[in-house]
């Protein structure tokens, strides 16, 4: 008697659904941390780990945080952090990378609130690229301190970024708050350093020199105006020296990590020199300002720096050495702000 075979086939089971991170950091955001968070255990999936970490604030917004989260028993699993000192944002960012476990981590700030598809939608453009991006970024809706929205904000198509070349030729326009990253992307590159701001800048090079990044078509953050890292206007020559001294320090410290990244993945060479001449302006914005040389130092500095812009080394050495020669035009600068303000809207 004849015995017949019988043939079973069967399908793949589908990969796992891969752990998300979302890392929501905060600092002196009482008022808007309760409404970031509501945003967090919002989200639509799952598994979703939510870490939610106050930088020593000192303010209350730790004790908003406890409030937010009092009572939840969703699906998200939740850990609060408080650092005990201030880090920062970059080294704030990569302690919460070694307190999470997911493989995709998203950024939230704590005056940001991300819409309830947030993570679903980023993890589904990511796995159609075979997870292969190391960076992910969305559009935001533009939120003014009231609440009201005023547009949308879009990142560049960091798709049409393939190399540090074009990273270099033409930077990308980037927002932190709408971006998510692999895990490996740390892995690779390691920390960033305290002291780090431009925290998303770096990551999109990272991203673009390894598995490459990209940009979702729709808007999945209620953005807020201003915010940590946010510019405000200079209104007085001691405003401009200021911000010129601040813009100095973080890059004294984020120029030497784009370098040390370019060297891990091999193309110094394609971004070396230009970012080594960035490195040159700070250092001299930075020994012209907040050094403590009298003025005949800084005209000594003016002179040795002459590789530099003729045009940058003197609006420099004016706001080091002379900035009340800027006096009158602030002056002017002022009265003509409260003049558009006083005449209000036009019809």
């Amino acid at each position: 008697m004849a015995t017949i075979a019988r043939v079973t086939q069967t399908t793949p089971a589908a990969p796992a659904r891969p752990l998300a991170s979302m890392l929501l950091i905060a600092y002196r955001q009482p008022h808007t941390v309760g409404d970031a968070i509501a945003g967090a255990l919002a989200q639509t999936y799952s598994p979703l780990e939510i870490v939610i970490s106050d930088d020593a604030s000192g303010d209350g917004t730790w004790e908003a945080m406890q409030r937010a989260v009092a009572g939840y028993a969703g699906p998200h699993r939740v850990r609060l952090n408080r650092n005990p000192v201030n880090l920062g944002i970059g080294a704030h960012l990569s302690r919460l990378v070694e307190l999470s476990a997911g493989e995709l981590l998203f950024v939230a700030a704590g005056d940001d609130v991300s819409l309830p598809e947030r993570v679903a939608k980023t993890v589904a453009a990511w796995e159609a690229t075979d997870r292969r991006a190391d960076l992910i970024a969305a559009p935001l809706i533009d939120v003014d301190a009231d609440g009201r929205s005023h547009g949308e904000l879009r990142p560049s198509d960091l798709a049409a970024y393939r190399s540090a070349a074009d990273w270099i030729a033409r930077p990308p326009y980037v927002i932190g708050a709408g971006q998510a990253w692999t895990r490996r992307l740390f892995e690779r590159f390691g920390p960033l350093p305290a002291g780090t701001v431009a925290e998303d800048l770096i990551l999109t090079f990272r991203a673009i020199v390894a598995g490459g990044a990209i940009t979702l078509g729709e808007p999945l953050v209620r953005y807020r105006r201003g915010g940590l890292s946010g510019r405000r206007r200079a209104l007085t020559p001691q405003q401009v020296r200021e911000g010129l001294v601040k813009n100095a320090r973080h890059s004294l410290v984020e120029l030497p990590q784009l370098l040390a990244d370019a060297e891990r993945a091999g193309v110094r060479a394609q971004v070396g020199a230009a970012l080594e001449a960035q490195l040159k302006r700070e250092r001299h914005v930075a020994a012209q300002i907040d050094g403590d040389d009298a003025a005949s130092g800084r005209l000594q500095r003016f002179f040795a720096d002459g590789e530099l812009p003729l045009a940058l080394r003197l609006r420099v050495l004016m706001y080091a050495a002379f900035p009340q020669l800027a006096t009158p035009w602030f002056a002017l600068k002022r009265l003509a702000l409260r003049r558009r303000a006083s005449s209000g809207p036009r019809p």
